[in-house]
C-alpha cells in the first residue's frame, strides 16, 4: 500500500537531490516524472565540509516541493561527513518532515544503517519499466500503465543502458571537486544537444599544466554526461599513430562496411560522424593532444561533440577550439579528497597535505595513498615533503612541478622497492616506452634474450607478472587497460603512466640503469620489427613501435641492429607520407651522431639521404638541394663512379634539381643513374626500376611525353612481373602510366587505367596517403578531360580539403590540387572563388619556388585566364604576355608549356582586337605544336580552331574553314564527336590552355 500522507499530486513539483556521480540517474527521474507532468529540479549534492550536516539537509528543505534524494555510492561520502555526523543529521532532519523526504537507491555499497530513515527504493540492476515503476510507487504517484519513449528526441537514455558505442577508460571512483568545470563543459556543449539550436562550437579544449587533471576530468564527463549520446570513444592523441589506430577502429565498432585498411576506415568513420548515421549524437574526447598539427585532420565535423585535452593553447589560438582552462584544486577539494583518499587525516592534517603539495591534484593522488597505505604520522610526512631535496632523490624535474612531486615519489618509490622488488624493475622498464601505451604484451612476449634474467623470469610465470603489475596499479601512477575479451581474466593490453612520473623514473636511475634499461626496450623493439616498412600490411605495426623509439632511447643507440630498426620506420614514414615526423627522427639522430659517426657510414648515409627526401617532399627544396650536394660531392671525390651510396646520393639530389625546376640537370643525373644501376644490379632490380621511374618522371616535365610514356610503361610491366599487383610501387608506376596517357590526349585510355588505379589505392593505402591523393587527383583531371565534369568537380572538392589536411595548406601537393580545381571552377564554378583560389596558388608558388620557377609562371598565366573571364583583357594580356616571355625563358620556345601560354597570349591579344598578332603568334604555335606533341594532340587541334577564329576576323575566310574542318574532323576522330573539345570546336568557342601542375 501506498502511504496516503506521501501521495504526490499529479502536478506537484519535485526536486531531485543526486551526488555529480548520479547525474545520469537524476536526468533519467527527472524526464519520466516531467513526460506526466510534474516540474522537476535537479539540485546537485554538494556539502561543505566545514558546515554541519544536519543544516545542510535542513537546506534542501528550503527547495521547492518534494524531495527525491538519489543515492549512490558517493552521496555518503562526499563532505566528507562521518557515519556518526550522517546517523545524527538524518535522525534531526528527517521524521519531522518525512512528508517532503524520498530517496531511491542505484549504490553498489551497503548504505548506512540510518539510510534506512528514507526509506529508499533499490533501482539496481533493473529494467527501465520496473525502475520507474518503483520510482512512480515511492512518490505516491499514480503511472499511466504505459512507459515513456526512451527514443523520443532529447529523452535521457536510461542508465542501465549505455550508449551502443562505447570506448572511455574506466572511472575513477575517487575523482574529487570539479563540479564546475564539468557544468561550464556541459553547458558549452548542451547546445548542440538533441532538439537544441545549431551549435556554434562543437570542439572544446580543456588546457593546463601537467599534472593538474585535465584527462580525469574528460574521463569524468564522459562517464556523468555519456547517456546524453549514441556513441562514446577515447582516443590517446599523444602520438599519431596511435590516434589513427583508435579513430579507425571506431568503423568497426559502427559496423561501417568497409576494408581493414586505415586510412579507409578513417574516412569511413568522418563521413559517419559527419553525416550522423548511423548514430547522430557523440562524443569524441582526444586526450594529450599537444601537437596540433600531427592530430587535427583527424578530428571530425559533425553535429557531435569534441573533447580534447592538451598542454597548449594551440586549439584556441587557432580558432579550431573553445577553450576551458583548467586550475589546481581549489582548497576545499584539496581537503575533500586527502580526506576521502586517506580517512585517517584529520581536516587540518588535509589542509597541511594540500598546502605542502600546492593543490595539484596528481601530487595529491600519490602523497594521500601512500598515507593511506603507510602507518607514519601525517604530520611527519607532510614535513619530509616541506623540506624536500634535490638530494634526496638526485634531480630536478622542472620549476613548474613543486619539490613535494619528488619528495613523495621517492618515498613511495623506497616502499615498493621493499615489498615488491620484481613490480620496481618492471616500473623501470616501463620507463623506456612511451608512458601513454606502455606496450604490456610486447614485453610479455619477448624473446628470453631480450629481457634481464629477472624480468625474462618474471615474463615466463603469469601469476608472479600478473601480481607485479598489479602491485604498479595499487602504489603507483600506472594504470592497466585489458584487452576486449570474454575471458574470466583478460589479459593486459597496455599500460599508462604520468609523464611526470615517467619523467621522474628515469631521471632517478644511475647512468648504468639506465643504459641496460635502455638497451632492453630496444632488443623488444627491434625483435617486433616486421623488417618490411613498404609492405603495406605491416602499417600498423610500424605505427605502433614509433611512439616508443623516443622513450626507448633507438636514436642514441649504436647497435647495427637498433639503427637498423630506426630506418625502417623512417622509410615506412616516408611511404605513409607523415613527412615532418620522418624528418624530425632524422634530424634528432644525425644532430646526435653528426660528430660520432663518419658521414660515409652506411647508416648516416641512409639517414641524411632521408632527410633530403622528408625536406624535399615537405617543400623546402633548397635546404634539400644543399644536404644532397654536399653527399654527392663529398662521395664522388672518394669513391669510384658506380658506388651504390653514391649513386643513390645522386638519385636523390637529382629528385631535388626536378622539384627546383632544374629538369635539365635533373635528367642527366637521372639517366646516369639508371644506366649504373641496371648495370650493377640488373634491369629489374627495385633501385633500378625507382631511378627510371624518375627518369619518366622528368621526361615528362621536359615536355618528352612519348619518351616519359614508354619508361612509364616499361617500369610498370617490370613491377607487376617481380611485385604484387597491388604493392604501392606497382600502383604507382601504374599512376605514372595513365598520367603519360591524359598529357598525350588519351583521355579514354587515361580515365580507364586511372579508375582502376584510384580504386586500388584506396583499397591498399587509405584515402589520406600522399600517393592516394595523386592518384585521385590524376583520376579527376581524367574525369574532367574526358567530359565527367560533375565527378571531377565533386572529386576536387574533396581532394582540395584532404589534401589540406594531410599536407597543409602550403604544402606544394596541396598547390598541386589547388592550382587544378581553380582552373576547374574558372570554367564549371563559381568565377570569384577561381580568382581567389587562382591568385592565391601563383603566390604561394612564388613564395615557395622563387619567380623563374615554371610553376610559379603557370599558375601565373591561370591567372590572365581569369582576369580575362572578368573582361579586364589588358590585365590578361599583360600577364599572357609575362607568362609567355617566362615560360619561353624556363623551359624553351618548343615546350608544351610553352605553346600552351603561347596559346593564350594569342587569345589575349585577338580580345584586344590585335588580330595580326594574334596570327603571327597562333601560326607560330601551330607549327611547332605539330612537332613538338604531333598533329592530332588536343593541344595542336586547340592551336588549329584558335588560328581559324583569328583568320575569320581577319576575312581569310577559305583557309579559316579548312583549317577549322581540319580540326573538327580530326577531334572527331579522336576524341568522339561528343566531346566538349570537340563539341566547343563546333561551337567556335575559343579554345584556351590550363597549366597543370605535375606531383614530382
Amino acid at each position: 500500500m501506498v502511504d496516503q500522507s506521501a501521495s504526490a499530486d499529479a502536478t506537484e513539483h519535485i526536486t531531485i537531490s543526486y551526488a555529480g556521480f548520479a547525474r545520469p540517474w537524476a536526468a533519467w527521474i527527472s524526464h519520466q516524472l516531467e513526460q506526466l507532468g510534474h516540474g522537476t529540479t535537479l539540485l546537485r549534492w554538494d556539502p561543505q565540509a566545514d558546515t554541519a550536516l544536519a543544516e545542510e539537509l535542513s537546506g534542501l528543505l528550503e527547495a521547492r516541493g518534494r524531495l527525491l534524494i538519489v543515492l549512490d555510492d558517493w552521496y555518503f561520502r562526499l563532505g566528507p561527513k562521518t557515519q556518526e555526523e550522517w546517523t545524527a543529521a538524518l535522525r534531526e532532519a528527517v521524521p519531522p518532515h518525512a512528508d517532503r523526504f524520498a530517496a531511491v537507491s542505484v549504490a553498489t555499497q551497503s548504505l548506512p544503517a540510518t539510510a534506512a530513515l528514507l526509506r529508499p527504493a533499490d533501482l539496481r540492476d533493473l529494467d527501465a519499466r520496473e525502475a520507474r515503476r518503483r520510482v512512480l510507487h515511492r512518490l505516491g504517484i499514480q503511472g499511466t500503465g504505459r512507459g515513456v519513449d526512451e527514443s523520443a528526441p532529447g529523452a535521457p537514455r536510461f542508465p542501465n543502458d549505455p550508449p551502443e558505442v562505447w570506448n572511455i577508460p574506466r572511472r575513477n571512483n575517487r575523482f574529487t571537486g570539479r563540479d564546475d568545470v564539468l557544468e561550464e563543459l556541459h553547458d558549452k556543449l548542451a547546445g548542440s544537444g538533441p532538439g537544441a539550436a545549431p551549435p556554434l562550437e562543437t570542439r572544446i579544449a580543456l588546457y593546463g599544466t601537467s599534472g593538474v587533471g585535465k584527462s580525469q576530468i574528460a574521463q569524468e564527463y564522459a562517464h556523468r554526461f555519456g547517456n546524453d549520446y549514441d556513441v562514446v570513444w577515447w582516443i590517446s592523441a599523444t602520438h599519431r599513430g596511435a590516434a589513427r589506430e583508435q579513430l579507425a577502429e571506431l568503423a568497426g565498432r559502427l559496423g561501417l562496411p568497409v576494408g581493414q585498411e586505415l586510412g579507409d576506415r578513417i574516412r569511413a568513420v568522418h563521413e559517419a560522424l559527419r553525416i550522423g548515421r548511423p548514430y547522430r549524437r557523440w562524443l569524441l574526447v582526444f586526450d594529450s593532444a599537444d601537437d596540433m598539427e600531427q592530430i587535427e585532420d583527424l578530428v571530425p565535423d559533425g553535429r557531435g561533440h569534441v573533447l580534447i585535452t592538451t598542454l597548449t593553447r594551440d586549439w584556441s589560438g587557432s580558432g579550431s577550439a573553445q577553450e576551458i582552462e583548467v586550475l589546481p584544486f581549489t582548497r576545499v577539494e584539496s581537503v575533500a579528497y586527502a580526506r576521502r583518499r586517506a580517512a585517517r587525516l584529520t581536516p587540518v592534517e588535509a589542509n597541511l597535505l594540500a598546502d605542502a603539495v600546492q593543490d595539484l591534484p596528481l601530487l595529491l593522488a600519490q602523497t594521500a595513498a601512500w598515507l593511506d597505505a603507510n602507518p607514519m604520522p601525517p604530520k611527519e610526512y607532510i614535513e619530509l615533503i616541506r623540506r624536500g631535496e634535490p638530494s634526496l632523490v638526485g634531480i630536478r624535474i622542472s620549476s613548474d612541478y613543486p619539490m613535494a612531486f619528488q619528495t613523495s615519489w621517492a618515498i613511495t618509490l623506497n616502499t615498493l622497492r621493499e615489498r615488491s622488488p620484481a613490480a620496481v624493475e618492471l616500473l623501470k622498464l616501463f620507463a623506456f616506452f612511451a608512458p601513454d601505451a606502455i606496450p604490456v604484451p610486447m614485453l610479455a612476449k619477448a624473446r628470453r634474450g631480450d629481457l634481464p634474467e629477472h624480468l625474462a623470469d618474471l615474463a615466463a610465470e603469469p601469476i608472479s607478472w600478473n601480481t607485479a603489475l598489479r602491485r604498479l596499479t595499487e602504489s603507483t601512477a600506472v594504470r592497466l587497460d585489458y584487452q576486449v575479451s570474454q575471458d574470466s581474466d583478460p589479459a593486459v593490453e597496455t599500460a599508462q603512466m604520468h609523464r611526470l612520473y615517467h619523467r621522474f623514473l628515469r631521471g632517478d636511475m644511475t647512468e648504468d640503469e639506465r643504459d641496460q634499461m635502455s638497451a632492453t626496450a630496444c632488443r623488444v623493439l627491434v625483435t617486433a620489427d616486421p623488417q618490411n616498412p613498404t609492405d603495406t600490411r605491416c602499417w600498423e605495426l610500424y605505427a605502433g613501435l614509433i611512439p616508443h623509439l623516443e622513450s626507448a632511447g633507438v636514436l642514441d643507440s649504436p647497435d647495427p641492429a637498433v639503427q637498423g630498426l630506426l630506418l625502417n620506420c623512417i622509410a615506412y614514414l616516408k611511404v605513409r607520407g607523415e613527412y615532418r615526423t620522418g624528418l624530425r627522427l632524422c634530424e634528432q639522430f644525425i644532430s646526435r651522431w653528426r660528430t660520432r659517426i663518419e658521414p660515409t657510414h652506411r647508416t648516416m648515409l641512409v639517414l641524411t639521404h632521408q632527410h633530403a627526401n622528408m625536406l624535399r617532399r615537405l617543400g623546402r627544396y633548397r635546404e634539400a638541394e644543399a644536404v644532397g650536394s654536399a653527399v654527392v660531392d663529398q662521395l664522388a671525390a672518394e669513391r669510384d663512379p658506380s658506388d651504390a651510396d653514391l649513386l643513390r646520393a645522386q638519385d636523390g639530389l637529382a629528385g631535388t634539381l626536378m622539384a627546383l625546376g632544374s629538369y635539365e640537370d635533373a635528367h642527366r643525373l637521372f639517366d646516369a643513374v639508371w644506366r649504373a644501376y641496371a648495370v650493377l644490379l640488373g634491369p629489374d632490380s627495385p633501385r633500378t626500376l625507382s631511378s627510371r621511374h624518375n627518369l619518366g618522371v622528368v621526361f615528362s616535365l621536359l615536355g618528352r611525353y612519348e619518351e616519359a610514356l614508354v619508361t612509364h610503361r616499361e617500369v610498370l610491366a617490370f613491377r607487376e612481373r617481380t611485385l604484387r599487383a597491388r604493392h604501392h610501387l606497382t600502383l604507382n608506376a601504374g599512376n605514372a602510366y595513365a598520367r603519360m596517357l591524359r598529357l598525350l590526349g588519351r583521355y579514354r585510355d587515361a580515365t580507364s587505367s586511372q579508375e582502376l588505379n584510384a580504386r586500388l589505392h584506396l583499397q591498399v593505402m587509405g584515402p589520406h596517403t600522399p600517393q592516394t591523393l595523386r592518384s585521385e587527383h590524376d583520376l579527376a583531371l581524367c574525369l574532367r578531360r574526358s567530359g565527367e565534369v560533375a565527378r571531377a568537380g565533386e572529386l576536387m572538392a574533396d581532394l582540395v580539403e584532404r589534401s589540406r589536411r594531410v599536407h597543409g595548406p602550403r604544402h606544394p601537393e596541396t598547390l598541386m590540387v589547388r592550382a587544378d580545381y581553380a582552373t576547374f571552377l574558372r570554367e564549371h564554378g563559381d568565377l570569384g572563388q577561381a580568382r581567389d583560389l587562382a591568385e592565391d596558388v601563383a603566390e604561394r608558388y612564388r613564395a615557395l619556388a622563387g619567380e623563374s620557377h615554371p610553376y610559379t609562371i603557370g599558375t601565373l598565366g591561370n591567372t590572365g585566364l581569369v582576369r580575362s573571364e572578368y573582361g579586364e583583357l589588358a590585365e590578361a594580356l599583360v600577364i599572357a604576355e609575362r607568362a609567355l616571355a617566362g615560360m619561353t625563358g624556363a623551359m624553351g620556345a618548343d615546350h608544351p608549356w610553352t605553346l600552351g601560354c603561347a596559346l593564350n597570349a594569342a587569345a589575349a591579344r585577338s580580345r584586344v582586337d590585335d588580330e595580326e598578332g594574334a596570327v603571327e603568334l597562333g601560326r607560330d604555335v601551330l607549327e611547332r605544336a605539330k612537332t613538338v606533341v604531333g598533329d592530332t594532340h588536343p593541344l595542336t587541334l586547340s592551336a588549329k580552331t584558335a588560328l581559324a577564329e583569328d583568320l575569320r576576323t581577319l576575312r581569310r575566310a577559305q583557309e579559316a574553314v579548312k583549317l577549322e574542318q581540319e580540326a573538327i574532323g580530326q577531334l572527331s576522330e579522336t576524341l568522339g564527336a561528343e566531346h566538349p573539345h570537340t563539341l566547343s570546336a563546333r561551337r567556335r568557342r575559343r579554345p584556351y590552355w590550363d597549366f597543370e601542375p605535375q606531383p614530382v
